[in-house]
């Protein structure tokens, strides 16, 4: 009997792991219109007063799937994010590279996947991120990325947040 509730218990948590790793499996559309869906994102940010988080990368991407399951599963985080950024999955892969999107953008694939784009509510680009910053051993430092997003909000680069100390 305790052979069976030890196999049981590990084909419900691989099943489970399998699930959560299929819920992000998906994350980047190879076959979406990445101009349209920046332009959509890009008028949501300008809407909601917010910036835009471009996360670039590919479905084939470890590293870019334990980064979006890092930031939506840490209550802290996701806070942040949703707080201050309109999200947008740029695909990289064969099926679709969207080049002109990424010249758009200074070539921010020279860094490796994932790589972060930030844009103002306006479109306007205001910072390319190498994720290999942020990362610690198999994943992600949580300071580090609370780091990286707070001082790319709108609130950290509003002029009024800055007076003049004299």
């Amino acid at each position: 009997m305790k052979k069976v509730m030890i196999v049981a218990v590990l084909l419900l948590s691989m099943s489970v792991s399998k699930a959560n790793f299929a819920d992000t499996a998906h994350l980047y559309n190879p076959l979406a219109n990445a101009e349209a869906g920046i332009a959509k994102a890009v008028a949501q940010a300008k809407k909601e007063h917010k910036f835009v988080f471009i996360q670039a990368g590919g479905n084939w991407c470890i590293w870019c799937l334990r980064f979006n399951n890092f930031i939506t599963q840490d209550a802290q985080i996701d806070s942040l994010v949703k707080a201050n950024f309109i999200v947008y999955h740029l695909n990289y892969s064969k099926e679709n590279f969207n080049l002109p999107v990424f010249a758009k953008y200074g070539f921010p694939q020279r860094f490796g996947f994932p790589v972060f784009i930030i844009l103002d509510g306006d479109g306007h680009y205001i910072h390319t991120q190498n994720s290999a910053y942020l990362e610690e051993n198999k994943g992600y430092n949580k300071e580090k990325v609370m780091d990286f997003f707070s001082s790319w909000t709108p609130a950290a680069l509003d002029p009024k947040n800055y007076t003049n100390p004299m």
